[in-house]
């Protein structure tokens, strides 16, 4: 009876084991706790996922034997599919390849432009290198796009997203990049442009020419770093492209730093400032300066040699406060040398106005022109006006009191926060930028042009998390905690099991 009774519980556990296992199977889901939901999928993937018209095909092509680090990655990409495939209905349908298990796969893997990096895998406790291949390819019907690499870190749901969105899309929407008055043409902002091509079709629009924009024509426009005096005609083009709903993005500082005269100085007067100010926004007049800031090398001399060292620069604010929009969601930090504050000059009731960059609590201002002691000593007095906003976004009527339509306007204080400038005077390598400072410019241009919510998706993950800025004392507190706090749990351990054996020893001798 008892070994019926045992048979019969084994196999109520298996049976149970199988319905759950089943259960499972239809209703994938994982409980997501990380603090950017970066296992969940976004309103926007699911959008794009529930509209698939016909069937897309994924050929993920990864490595097996890969070092755990990267086998993650393999994993976290299948999950990844999984989910999609689910959300689409089957709608899309993916394998996965290894290209080291033949020459063949190998070879099939860079035809479709899967690059191999070299990894460092042990065996038989030596370290070898192996190609390995971490890549996929979407194909439907006669379209293809590739994933050349996932890159560790990367936000994947943005990439596969971003593929699908792209392999499936008819007609790009438009930006327009202005020019005509010295500004960043469009091969010296690499990065940025490399991120909204894949969106978005990028057209230089020369300001001088007689076309007007168009609102039909172009969803954003781009204004970056003019630099030569603003015919009014010209302005009025983009009065005109915003009065009837247009978008539009500015990145502008009305003040220079130079660093080879070692000089602050104000920016020829162009018109733009001006005009801002006829839309009721004020860029500043002076150098903000913030004790959050990057630090320069200075070459000093020690006797008889040359040492170079790293000084604080307040001139270099990194900004690592940002206000509550889908443009600044995400980011950590942002590099912005040689900004001013912007403010409203006046208020409109129909407008939306959101900080986007704040300095921290230890800002100052320094008028321009001035000279730059790089060697200056900074103090606290030194940072006296507080927190400054130093970008906006406005969303709202240009004109008061009129039934136009609501426009967008996105402005940095900082014409070349996202400029890499020209490969020709670099070496052939455009300037390397800090990866949020692209994200903002990215992000503004999504929020200006693009309302599918594919905005959330690129900073999605984290990718820094800085240590905070303490105080000397906080920095020794903290230091000394970490060296004395272990010893005195130990201590305090030995001392407590002491005293148990002394009470027990007594109990026993009293007994």
């Amino acid at each position: 009876m008892e070994r019926k009774k045992a048979w019969i519980d084994l196999a109520t556990f298996f049976a149970v084991v199988l319905v759950a296992n089943l259960i499972s199977f239809q209703l994938y889901f994982r409980l997501d706790f990380t603090e950017d939901k970066q296992y969940t999928l976004s309103r926007a993937t699911r959008d794009v996922l529930e509209d698939l018209d016909g069937i897309i095909t994924v050929k993920a092509y990864f490595s097996e034997g890969l070092p755990p680090n990267l086998l993650k990655i393999r994993r976290d990409f299948a999950d990844l599919l999984i989910e999609y495939e689910d959300r689409s209905d089957a709608a899309l349908v993916y394998e996965f390849i290894n290209p080291n298990e033949s020459d063949e796969a190998e070879r099939e893997a860079q035809r479709e432009g899967i690059n191999p990096v070299l990894v460092n895998v042990r065996k038989r406790d030596k370290v070898e290198q192996i190609r390995g291949y971490m890549g996929a390819v979407l194909y439907q019907e006669n379209n293809r796009e590739t994933i050349p690499y996932v890159r560790p870190g990367s936000s994947m749901e943005y990439t596969l997203t971003t593929s699908i969105k792209k392999l499936i899309i008819q007609d790009k929407p438009r930006v327009a990049f202005l020019q005509g008055y010295g500004e960043a043409p469009l091969e010296h902002l690499s990065d940025l442009s490399n991120h909204l091509s894949v969106l978005y079709e990028l057209i230089p629009f020369s300001l001088t020419d007689s076309v007007s924009l168009s609102v039909d024509r172009y969803k954003a426009v781009v204004w970056i770093a003019p630099k030569d005096t603003i015919d009014t005609p010209d302005f009025e083009k983009v009065n005109l492209y915003l009065q009837g709903g247009g978008n539009l993005f500015v990145a502008y500082n009305t003040l220079y730093g130079n660093m080879g005269t070692a000089s602050l100085e104000k920016a020829p007067d162009i018109g733009l400032a001006s005009w801002l100010g006829t839309l009721g926004i004020r860029l500043g007049r002076e150098f903000i300066t913030d004790a959050s800031c990057s630090p320069v090398t200075v070459t000093q001399r020690q006797g008889p040699f040359l040492v170079n060292t790293q000084v604080e620069f307040p001139y270099f604010p990194i900004i690592k406060s940002f206000g509550e929009h889908p443009i600044v969601k995400g980011l950590e930090s942002v590099f912005l040398p040689f900004a001013s504050s912007v403010s409203l000059s006046r208020r409109d009731s129909t407008w939306q106005v959101d900080n986007l960059l704040l300095t921290s609590e230890l800002t100052g201002a320094v008028a321009a022109p001035a000279p730059m002691n790089v060697q200056k000593e900074w103090t606290k007095d030194d940072f006296n006006v507080g927190v400054q906003p130093v970008a906006l976004a406005i969303e709202g009527r240009i004109r008061e009191g009129t039934d136009d339509p609501l426009s967008r306007l996105v402005l940095v204080s900082n014409g070349n926060f996202a400029v890499n400038g020209d490969p020709a005077q670099q070496g052939g390598r455009p300037q390397k930028l800090n990866p949020d400072n692209v994200n903002l410019a990215v992000n503004s241009i999504d929020w200006l042009a693009d309302d599918t919510g594919l905005i959330d998706l690129r900073t999605k993950g984290v990718t820094s998390r800085p240590i905070k800025d303490l105080e000397e004392g906080q920095k020794k507190l903290l230091k000394w905690t970490n060296v004395l706090l272990p010893v005195f749990l130990v201590l305090a351990y030995a001392f407590l099991r002491r005293q148990r054996r002394l009470y027990w020893r007594r109990r026993w001798l009293e007994s």
